[in-house]
Parts: structure tokens; C-alpha cells; sequence
């Protein structure tokens, strides 16, 4: 059976490994535990004692270890690899094939079966393959005492040289005699750990020349007789501390090119050229940039041979070029300059790099005031470089708004100095006498008068760093209101925007401005459609027929590039023509109404009535702070009637135009079908009026809010429990009034009230996100869904846009372009960047940014 030779070959050497690694793993194992410290030069250290006891010690080991393992090694035969390949084989065919016929012998039929068995064998024999040896040895070394052996002899070979056993026989014999070859040294050469750089081993390093960077450290040690060998350098540039130049071991950092030499036997000598790190560089590439919401963006391009490792923006006021009129002209407090960090790149290359700073500076005191800025980046050396100063302008919002842009000017004028304080009390003051159509709501003439009252009372103590802060602040918080408005519905808030573009066209806005301007205008004509279609409910199609014939239907493609080529203009200058167009798309607006619909209104679902509810709730709140708010007026004018009407409120018959209330929109038709062409209808005003003191009439407020905060829907997300927050809020507000009002101190209840107001609007907000949410998820609003029904194919909500397969309003394409996408990515981008460069900002904050950049 020739086909038997491989396989028995193999599986018998297997056996010889398998007899080698059970019998002699100890001597392998002695053998790296007396190599690991011999590589790692531990014998260098010892003294020849301890050197002598340890040799002995791992001669008698090694000499053991090989012993015990000859005694225990046994040869395999050729017929025990055969029978290991027989065993390895189904029914061991190699032994039935050598097996030999006893019963039958003589009977042809009986021997006919033999040699049909035989012949079957045979043919096993044939799938024969080598088997595996075992060379697990785990029973025999129970305390893996080899694979101890195995980590100490790798970690040698690591962190030390096999070169090293060689010097074993270098070691002296006693006596105080020297090596045989003579004195020996070693040296290594470390670059600094910034440059990246890999340390030099001298004993490696031809003589000649050698290029290091500057701050290299290199240590020497000097082995044999004391003085056979000696150190002679010029690059530390060291006079008094250079030490006997024949120490056993040597230290010093490269400071200068020079020599380097070991002189004595076996010496070298080396020209060492220190490579001199250079300064870092940093050049500002472009002008500063701003948005219109105050944003500045600054380009900027660093540059280092091994690269930067922070930098900082310095901004300080120009003085010299300050207008000094109205409130500038006063000595201006100190003001420290404004230090920034630069952002720098977490990953990549840091030797040259083009980055932008990202900040919005517009509370900050220097805001659009003439400063110089300067960059200053740092390398790993400790070395400098710093811009020249560029003065500019420090961005900062624009206000467009008249009143608001007064109010942030005497903010800057406060922060300039505090000695403008009366001057700036005054102002306020003649602002807020005749406060007829400067306020677009009451909340923000309250505001005015609290900071007059603050001021007031500063005024007689003195206004110290934290008053300061605090009427700062609140003019901002002030200015903000009166710019953005808290507006109490959809269609002020076009309305708004609308006069704010107008504005911005009278005074010559930049092209930043205009985008930004114009990008409110789009998101307030949508909030205002999205109203109206909202308010729709799927028609029955029997008047389709006559509404057809009044109704003028404009799609989104066609709003939207009416608004496009209104930006077009302005950017062109061609102001006439976009104030036309303008025009045109405020009569659109204006005559937009929503009709009321045959059929009765559908079935309200709980989150619906809870926000009826707290609409109606809000409105009377707000009628008895102006109750209060006359009252005190009342108190400060005896006797003096109110010949005009107070902000934000408003006349009988009044409530359901263009000024209605917050939450307002709650209270409109139910039944209330697609918008066109028409006027809108008025609505009763059904206030808080009521009789009672007014005392009375919180209580009942806040009793009425207790209730509906019970009889609220439960809705899952964060913007239910948001929403539960505020209106738990609001409760406490209108108790803290009620208590106010019960001891007679109006201003506090109306502070009271306004804070019930605000917390009142942010629950009616969140309570109707949550209700979105839970609508939009899979098994929610199958309540709302059996009210309303699903749309008619085909249908269309009042711009034109085709319903979604969802049956929501709106449309299911995409409507946001790719480039909008890749800016809008790119944007988001660049203010990760940003708040991961600020130090302030908390260590775990900053790491899960950098993640999201490791990401990206």
C-alpha cells in the first residue's frame, strides 16, 4: 500500500513534535527566562556577585530542564504512526487488510465474501490522511508558566537588543580587571517628542555628519575602566555645568550645530548640524463677514514646520476712530480686550491648515464699534507669531426696527459708561410717555417700565458691576422682542416681516441682509398658509363648482419664485421694482381669507379642546393684566382718564382682525374651508371682562388652568412634558399674582401675570408640537383621523401642492434643493468646529463633539 508512505510520514513526525514539546517545553522555558534580562542589558547593572549566582543558577536550570526531558522522550515507530492513521480511518481498514481468513477458509463462497471485504478495506485505505498532532500541553504545565517565559521574552525583544546577550562574556572575572576588547560606550539621540521624530541609536550612526532637530537630548554612558574614555562636545553650548567629560553616564540637549566626539579607544566623531525650528506663520486671507443675524466669520490660514498647537483672536477697541458723539462722547469704562480661541483642526495635519473664526459677538460691548483685531498662534517650542492689527468693525446684529434700534443704542451707550445711566433713564423715559403705536403689545411696554424702575432704584444706591449686567441684558432681551416680536399669530408675523423688508430696502441693507430677510419673509408665508390650510377641512366637492370662479390658486413653485425674483432685485439695487413687486404680493396676502364651510364642525379630539381651552384662558389673562395694568395707571394719575388706548389692547369689535390675540387661532371657525380672494370676517370678542375683584378673577384663572392641566391628553416625547412643565409654570405664576394682587402691589402682579403669559404660550406650543408628533408616529391619530377623514385623490391644500400620500397637508417631495442641502451640511459643520474650540465649554461636551468630527 503505497499510497500509506505520506500520511503515516507526516502523522509520525507529528509525533515526534508532539514527544519534543511535552518533553522539553521546561528547557524552552528556562531558556527565554535567561535570555528576557540578559537582552534587556540587567547584567550591565549587577555587580559580578549577583551576575556569578544567577549564571549558576540558570546553568543548573537549563542543565536540569534538558535532562528531564531526554529521560521523558520517546521515539515514535513507524507502527505507531501507521496505527494512528488506522484509528483515524471508519472501521480501522489498514488492520482488517492485515488480518488473515480463519473460518471458511476452503469454502469459494466464504472466501469470495473475505476478499469482497478485504478489497471494500482497501478502498479505504485510499481517503488515508495525516493526523493532526496534539501538541497541547496544558495538563502538564497547569500554571502556564510557559506562556510567562514566552510574554518576557517577547517584551525583551520589544524594548531591547539581542546584541546585548553578546556582551555577556565582556563581563569582568574579578579582581577589578578590564573587558578584554577594551572600553565600550552607548548613546541615543531623542528629537523632541513634538517633531514625530524616532530616537537615534549612535552606536548605530557611521561617523560623519548628522542632522538632529534643535532640543535633542542625547545620553551617553561609558562602560569599562574610569577615564578610558572620554566626551568632547560643542553643541549644548554648555560653560560652567558640562561636568567631567569622562562620567560613566552623560546628559545634554543639542542648543547649537557642532562636533560630538568619544575619544579613546574605539572612539567616533560626528559633525552634528541642529536643524532649527522655525516660527509659525499666520495671515488673515480674507475680510471679516457677517450675517444678518450678527455672525462674523473670519478666514485665516496657520502655517508651522511641525505644527501649531493653539492660537488666539485679540479684539481691542480702536478709540481713535470711534465717533465720540451722543452716548460715546463720555470717557469710556475700561474695556479688557476680547480674547478668542482660534479653531484648530482635530484631525489631519496641523503645519498648514486654513480655518475660519466663528463667533456672534452682537452683546458683546465692542459690537459694531471700530476695533483692531490680531491673531496669535503658538508651536510646540513656545514660539509666537501675531498678525498685524486690522482694524475694522466688530459685526454685530442690525436692527431695523426704530424702537429697537433705539433701545440696543442706549445698551451700547451703557455699556460704554455707566456714567450715561441718567441720560439713559431719561430717554427711556420720553420714549415710553406717549407709548401710542411704539408697542407692538403690552408685554413690551411692561418690560420698558421695569427697567426705568430698576434704574430708578440703582440710581439712588449706586449701579455696580451686576446692575449693570442686569439692565444690559434686559434692554437686549427688550430690543430682541420689539425686532422679532412675540407675535400672536401667523399673520403678524408676516405682516412684520413685510415692514422689516421694506425697511431694509429704504435704508440699503447688504446682500447678507437681504438673504436673511428675505428667508423670513419665506418662513413666515409658509407658517401663514400652513395656518389656513390647517383651518381647511376636506370639502364634500358640491361647492367646487361655485368657488371655483372667485378663487385664485397659487402653487409653491409659483410663491416662491415671486419672492426669488423680489431678492433678485434688491440685490441688483432695483429697489422701485422689488418695492412694486412687493406690493403685489402684499395685496395676495392681505386679501387671503378662509371661508366658512356649509357643514357643521367635526368632532374635536381632547388635544383640540385643550387647546380651545387654553386659548381661551390666555386671552383672559391677558385682559386682566390690562385690568391691572389701567389700575396702576390709576394709582400713579388720580383722576385722569385714558384718552387713548393703551398697547396691545384693543377696541370692542376689534378681536379677529389682523391683531388678535395669542391662541387666538384656536377660537376660529372650525368649519372653515381652502382660502381665497376675499375679506376677512370679524369675530365677538369674548373676554375676560367678568365681575369680581380682580383678585377674584386670578383665583378663578388659576383654578380653571388646574382643571384643564388634568383633563390633558397624554402625550409621549420630550415636547409633552415640556409642555406640562409650562403650564405647571404658569399656575405658579398666576398664584404668585393672585397673592401680588391681594396685597395691593400692582407691579408685581403684572410681573406675575406677564411670566404666566409667556409660560402660558410656550405650553400652547409645545402641547401643539407633542400633538404632531404623536400624530405622526405609526398607531397615533387614529382619533383625528376618524374626525377628519382621509383626502380625496388628487386633492390640493390652498398652494397648490398636491396632499401627501400620508394624507398630511403639505407634499412629499422634496423641496429643499442639493445645494441647499450641501450648505445647510456644511453650516452645521463648521458650528461643531466652532463650540469644539471653545475652552470653556466642559471637557465631555467638547469630546462628543470631536466624535461627531471624527465622524464626518
Amino acid at each position: 500500500m503505497r499510497h500509506l508512505r505520506l500520511p503515516v510520514t507526516a502523522t509520525r513526525l507529528g509525533m515526534v513534535g508532539e514527544q519534543v514539546v511535552r518533553a522539553f517545553w521546561p528547557l524552552w522555558t528556562v531558556v527565554f527566562l535567561v535570555l528576557a534580562p540578559l537582552m534587556m542589558g540587567w547584567h550591565d547593572f549587577a555587580s559580578v556577585a549577583v551576575f556569578r549566582a544567577a549564571g549558576l543558577l540558570a546553568a543548573v536550570s537549563v542543565l536540569a530542564a534538558l535532562v528531564w526531558g531526554v529521560r521523558r522522550f520517546q521515539m515514535p515507530s513507524r507502527a505507531q504512526a501507521l496505527a494512528r492513521v488506522d484509528a483515524s480511518l471508519p472501521g480501522r481498514p489498514i488492520a482488517a487488510i492485515a488480518d488473515r481468513q480463519v473460518i471458511g477458509t476452503g469454502d469459494a463462497a466464504s472466501e469470495a465474501v473475505w476478499h469482497a471485504h478485504v478489497d471494500r478495506m482497501m478502498a479505504r485505505t485510499r481517503d488515508a490522511r495525516a493526523v493532526e498532532p496534539d501538541l497541547r500541553i496544558a495538563d502538564r504545565d497547569p500554571y502556564g508558566l510557559r506562556f510567562i517565559a514566552l510574554l518576557f521574552f517577547v517584551t525583551a525583544l520589544l524594548f531591547g537588543s539581542l546584541l546585548r546577550v553578546g556582551s555577556v562574556g565582556d563581563m569582568p572575572t574579578g579582581g577589578g580587571q578590564t573587558l578584554a576588547s577594551g572600553p565600550v560606550w552607548e548613546g541615543w539621540v531623542e528629537p523632541p517628542a513634538y517633531t514625530g521624530k524616532p530616537s537615534i541609536y549612535l552606536n548605530d550612526v557611521p561617523a560623519g555628519d548628522l542632522r538632529v532637530p534643535t532640543g535633542s537630548k542625547v545620553t551617553l554612558r561609558l562602560y569599562g575602566e574610569v577615564g578610558a574614555l572620554s566626551v568632547a562636545e560643542t553643541v549644548s553650548g554648555r560653560t560652567q555645568d558640562a561636568g567631567a567629560t569622562s562620567e560613566a553616564e552623560q546628559s545634554f540637549a543639542i542648543n547649537q550645530s557642532g562636533g560630538l566626539a568619544i575619544d579613546g579607544e574605539n572612539g567616533i566623531r560626528w559633525a552634528i548640524s541642529a536643524i532649527e525650528d522655525t516660527p509659525p506663520e499666520v495671515i488673515l486671507t480674507g475680510p471679516v463677514e457677517a450675517d444678518a443675524m450678527g455672525e462674523m466669520s473670519q478666514p485665516f490660514t496657520a502655517l508651522d514646520d511641525y505644527g501649531v498647537e493653539t492660537g488666539t483672536a485679540t479684539i481691542t477697541l480702536d478709540l481713535a476712530a470711534v465717533d465720540r458723539r451722543h452716548g460715546l462722547a463720555t470717557d469710556p469704562d475700561p474695556i479688557d480686550p476680547l480674547v478668542l480661541d482660534l479653531p484648530m483642526p482635530f484631525t489631519g495635519d496641523r503645519s498648514d491648515f486654513d480655518e475660519f473664526l466663528i463667533e456672534n459677538l452682537s452683546q458683546h460691548p465692542l459690537a459694531n464699534l471700530p476695533v483692531t483685531l490680531q491673531l496669535s498662534v503658538i508651536d510646540a517650542a513656545g514660539q509666537t507669531a501675531t498678525t498685524p492689527a486690522e482694524p475694522m468693525n466688530l459685526p454685530g446684529r442690525r436692527f431695523f426696527q426704530p424702537f429697537a434700534k433705539a433701545v440696543i443704542e442706549q445698551r451700547r451707550d451703557l455699556m460704554w459708561s455707566r456714567a450715561n445711566a441718567p441720560r439713559i433713564n431719561q430717554i427711556l423715559r420720553a420714549i415710553s410717555h406717549r407709548p401710542e403705536g411704539l408697542f407692538s403689545n403690552e408685554t413690551t411696554y411692561l418690560r420698558l417700565r421695569t427697567i426705568i424702575r430698576r434704574m430708578d432704584a440703582m440710581a439712588e444706591l449706586g449701579m455696580n458691576d451686576e446692575g449693570q449686567a442686569e439692565i444690559v441684558q434686559a434692554l437686549w432681551d427688550l430690543a430682541i422682542q420689539l425686532e422679532d416680536g412675540r407675535l400672536a399669530d401667523a399673520r403678524e408675523r408676516l405682516r412684520r416681516a413685510q415692514e422689516r423688508l421694506a425697511e431694509a430696502m429704504r435704508d440699503g441693507a447688504s446682500d447678507e441682509e437681504i438673504a436673511e430677510l428675505m428667508q423670513e419673509l419665506r418662513e413666515a408665508t409658509n407658517d401663514y398658509m400652513r395656518m389656513l390650510a390647517e383651518q381647511a377641512e376636506p370639502s364634500d366637492g358640491t361647492d367646487q363648482a361655485d368657488n371655483s370662479q372667485n378663487t385664485m390658486e397659487m402653487s409653491q413653485d409659483e410663491l416662491q419664485a415671486l419672492m426669488d425674483r423680489i431678492e433678485e432685485l434688491m440685490q441688483e439695487g432695483r429697489m422701485a421694482e422689488a418695492a412694486e413687486l412687493m406690493e403685489q404680493l402684499n395685496q395676495m396676502m392681505e386679501n387671503m381669507r378662509v371661508t366658512q364651510g356649509e357643514g357643521g364642525d367635526g368632532p374635536q379630539t381632547p388635544g383640540q379642546q385643550s387647546m380651545q381651552d387654553l386659548a381661551e384662558t390666555l386671552r383672559d389673562q391677558e385682559d386682566l393684566s390690562d385690568d391691572a395694568f389701567r389700575d396702576l395707571q390709576d394709582q400713579f394719575n388720580p383722576g385722569q382718564q385714558n384718552d387713548g388706548q393703551q398697547p396691545g389692547q384693543n377696541q370692542p369689535g376689534q378681536q379677529g382682525q389682523d391683531g388678535q390675540q395669542p391662541g387666538q387661532e384656536g377660537q376660529q371657525g372650525q368649519g372653515q374651508g381652502v382660502g381665497e380672494s376675499g375679506q376677512q370676517g370679524q369675530q365677538d370678542d369674548n373676554g375676560a371682562g367678568g365681575s369680581g375683584t380682580l383678585a377674584d378673577r386670578q383665583r378663578a384663572l388659576r383654578d380653571e388652568l388646574q382643571r384643564q392641566r388634568d383633563g390633558l391628553p397624554s402625550l409621549d416625547g420630550e415636547a409633552g412634558d415640556i409642555a406640562r412643565q409650562s403650564l405647571e409654570r404658569a399656575e405658579g405664576a398666576m398664584e404668585g399674582a393672585e397673592d401680588a394682587l391681594r396685597n395691593g402691589d400692582l407691579g408685581e402682579a403684572i410681573d406675575r401675570q406677564a411670566e404666566a403669559m409667556d409660560a402660558l404660550r410656550n405650553g400652547m406650543r409645545e402641547l401643539g408640537q407633542a400633538m404632531a408628533e404623536n400624530q405622526a408616529q405609526p398607531g397615533q391619530g387614529t382619533e383625528q383621523g376618524a374626525a377628519q377623514g382621509r383626502p380625496a385623490p388628487g386633492q390640493r391644500d390652498p398652494l397648490g401642492r398636491q396632499m401627501g400620500n400620508t394624507g398630511q397637508l403639505g407634499t412629499d417631495q422634496e423641496l429643499l434643493g442639493r445645494e441647499e442641502i450641501n450648505r445647510r451640511a456644511e453650516e452645521l459643520l463648521g458650528e461643531i468646529r466652532r463650540r469644539s474650540a471653545e475652552q470653556e465649554r466642559p471637557e465631555i461636551e467638547r469630546d462628543y463633539l470631536r466624535r461627531l468630527l471624527d465622524q464626518f
